[in-house]
């Protein structure tokens, strides 16, 4: 897979580079993974409810297709986008996100952070009141079964560090997944973040970890890369 240093890069047109990419790939067409920093911006997903963009002043709103509600991105945060032929790898869409997660868990662990996954609610969280506790969260996502509903996600005192939305067609991703390193965290109490009120964001700066962000672009990369290989190769 090719990994591609995007800079600072607008966001509508990011997007449909990677909209144009998926729909002109062939099944010979490499993976790309796109690791980039957007200008502040709201995002909507496709099913994302108005009534989630609190006052948005003047930081634009686009909509996008990606599956989740509003979220932010601005400089100082990680952005990736892993351009992935899913038949062709080998797994489907639970896994692509069970291992997008599991890149993150393991790029926050080599700046000493414990990440967590929350049951029902996709991303990466931790603690607040101790970000480098190994401890196990009582809202992890346990085996349940079949047929029971989702539990509802528990925030307390939790923090949301990345968030994660995806679009799958013909097989193939798009959208990804964004990592919060050393940003302005205001514009986040415009909204509710990913559709839940009062959830709180964070970065690796506003939770005692200084870190370029380029050092946490290449990490979060050599991890998506490996990861994101295909199925028997992870």
């Amino acid at each position: 897979m090719q990994t591609r240093f995007l800079g600072q890069a607008d966001y509508a047109p990011t997007l449909q580079a990677m909209q144009q990419f998926t729909a002109q790939r062939s099944a010979q067409t490499p993976d790309e993974l796109w690791i980039c920093e957007h200008a502040a911006t709201f995002t909507q997903g496709i099913a994302g409810l108005p009534s989630h963009l609190l006052h948005t002043g003047d930081i634009p709103v686009v909509q996008t297709n990606r599956g989740g509600q509003v979220t932010y991105h601005g400089p100082g945060q990680v952005v990736a986008y892993p351009l992935i032929d899913l038949q062709r790898a080998g797994y489907f869409v639970k896994e692509y996100v069970f291992r997008i997660e599991e890149a993150v868990i393991r790029t926050l662990a080599a700046f000493g952070v414990t990440g967590h996954r929350v049951a029902g609610a996709p991303g990466i969280y931790v603690r607040l009141d101790d970000p480098f506790s190994h401890a196990m969260l009582a809202q992890r996502p346990v085996q349940r079964d079949a047929g029971s509903p989702a539990p509802e996600p528990v925030f307390e005192g939790l923090g949301k560090i990345a968030a994660l939305g995806i679009k799958i067609s013909r097989h193939c991703s798009y959208h990804g997944v964004a990592l919060n390193v050393k940003m302005d965290l205001e514009p986040y109490h415009r909204i509710n973040p990913c559709g839940y009120a009062g959830l709180q964001t964070v970065d690796l700066s506003t939770i005692g970890v200084n870190a370029d962000w380029e050092d946490v672009a290449k990490t979060l990369a050599q991890e998506l890369s490996a990861r994101l290989a295909p199925a028997g190769s992870a």
